[in-house]
C-alpha cells in the first residue's frame, strides 16, 4: 500500500449536480483544471481516487442553510420535499448527463458500461465513471426514458432520493428514527425493478424506506446494493441500514458503500464535521462483521454532504488508507474495500 494505492472506486458522488449549478456544460472544464469542490482531476491524482458512481440528481427547491442548521440539533425531523414531475425533472437530468459526457469528451474520465472497462480504466490511471441516477423523477411511467438512458450508458439507478416518486417512497432526514417510514414501491416501482433487472441496471437501495427496501429484496433478481449508507446500530438515523437489512444484503451477496456524510456517521446524528477517522472505522467494522469482507466498500457522497474534517476532498484519501492499515486491516482487505468489492458486485449484476 502507498499513499495513493490501492485506487478507491467510490459508490456515490454529486459532482454533476454541483457543476450543473455552477453553470452547466461550460463548467466542466473546472473538473480538469481544478475546482473548489471535493472531486476534480488534480485532487483525484493526489489522493488515488479511481472514480465511481457519478450521480444525476434533480434538486428540490430548498433552503439548504435551514436544512443544515436543523441537522446540527440533537434531534430533527425534516419534511420530505414535494415530488417533482417528469416534465420538470427530465431537462435537469439531461443537462447533468450532458456534463458527464462532456467530461468524457475532454478526457477527464471514461464512462464505463462494464466491469472489465472499469478495470482497464483504473489500470490506465484514468477516472472510471458509472452513469448513475439518484431519484427516478426523470423516468416516465412507460419506462421509455429508461431505455434511452440505458443506451446512453446508464448502468445504476436509485428509484428515489429522499422524496416521493411515482416509483416509491424515500426516508426523510430524521434523527433518531428507523427507516421503517411509509409505504413501499408502487406498481410502477415494481415494473421499474423488473425492467432494470432485464437491462442489467443496478438498483440502488440508498434513500429507500424500509418497505421499499424489502419490496426490492422480494422482487429483484440481482444482488442488493446500497451505494452510500451506514450502520443504523451505530447511528440511528432514518437513512442508515438496520442489521436485518444488512443481513438481507449479505444473503443476496450484495454490497454497501460507506457514506462519509457526518450526520450518518456520528452516534448523535448531528451534521458537524469534527468526526475522527476512528468513527468511520467503527462503521466499517460493523458492516464487515455482518456483511463479510467481500461486501463492503466506499460510498463517500462527496460534493453532496458535509464530510469529516480529515476527509474533506478526495486528495485526503491517503489518510483513510493509513487509518485502515493502522486499525489492523491487511493489504488484501484494504484492496477489497477500496475497489475490488465494487468490481465483484458489478460483475455479478451486469454480467461482465
Amino acid at each position: 500500500m502507498t499513499d495513493t494505492s490501492p485506487l478507491i472506486f467510490d459508490g456515490h458522488n454529486d459532482v454533476l449536480s454541483k457543476l450543473y449549478r455552477a453553470g452547466g456544460v461550460p463548467s466542466a472544464q473546472t473538473f480538469t483544471s481544478g475546482r473548489e469542490g471535493a472531486i476534480d482531476v488534480p485532487k483525484a491524482q493526489a489522493g488515488g481516487f479511481g472514480g465511481g458512481f457519478f450521480a444525476v440528481y434533480v434538486p428540490s427547491p430548498a433552503d439548504l442553510d435551514f436544512k443544515f442548521q436543523e441537522m446540527t440539533k440533537p434531534a430533527y425531523d425534516l419534511p420530505l420535499p414535494e415530488p417533482i414531475d417528469w416534465e420538470d425533472a427530465l431537462p435537469v437530468a439531461m443537462s447533468q448527463a450532458a456534463i458527464l459526457m462532456e467530461l468524457e469528451r475532454q478526457g477527464a474520465l471514461t464512462i464505463c458500461r462494464t466491469a472489465a472497462q472499469i478495470r482497464e480504466t483504473l489500470a490506465d490511471n484514468r477516472i472510471a465513471a458509472i452513469f448513475h441516477i439518484e431519484g427516478a423523477e426523470a423516468i416516465d411511467p412507460d419506462l421509455h426514458t429508461l431505455d434511452v438512458l440505458y443506451a446512453a450508458g446508464l448502468r445504476s439507478l436509485g428509484p428515489v432520493w429522499s422524496r416521493t416518486t411515482i416509483f416509491g417512497h424515500g426516508v426523510p432526514f430524521r434523527y433518531p428514527a428507523t427507516p421503517d417510514i411509509g409505504e413501499g414501491l408502487t406498481d410502477h416501482g415494481l415494473r421499474l425493478v423488473k425492467r432494470c433487472n432485464a437491462l442489467g441496471i443496478m438498483i440502488d437501495l440508498s434513500h429507500l424506506n424500509a418497505a421499499g427496501f424489502w419490496d426490492v429484496a422480494r422482487h429483484s433478481e440481482h444482488p442488493l446494493v446500497a451505494t452510500h449508507s451506514n450502520a443504523h446500530a451505530i447511528c440511528p438515523h432514518a437513512r442508515n441500514l438496520t442489521d436485518d437489512q444488512l443481513l438481507a444484503i449479505r444473503e443476496s451477496d450484495g454490497m454497501v458503500g460507506l457514506n462519509f456524510a457526518v450526520a450518518f456517521l456520528r452516534d448523535d446524528g448531528r451534521m458537524l464535521a469534527d468526526v475522527p477517522l476512528e468513527q468511520v472505522l467503527r462503521h466499517l467494522d460493523h458492516l464487515i462483521e455482518i456483511l463479510g469482507e467481500d461486501r463492503v466498500g466506499m460510498g463517500s457522497d462527496y460534493d453532496g454532504a458535509v464530510v469529516p474534517d480529515g476527509l474533506t476532498t478526495v486528495a485526503d484519501l491517503p489518510a483513510l488508507r493509513q487509518a485502515m492499515a493502522d486499525h489492523g486491516y491487511g493489504a488484501e482487505l484494504i484492496r477489497k474495500l477500496c475497489h475490488d468489492n465494487w468490481l465483484r458486485v458489478l460483475e455479478k449484476t451486469w454480467g461482465s
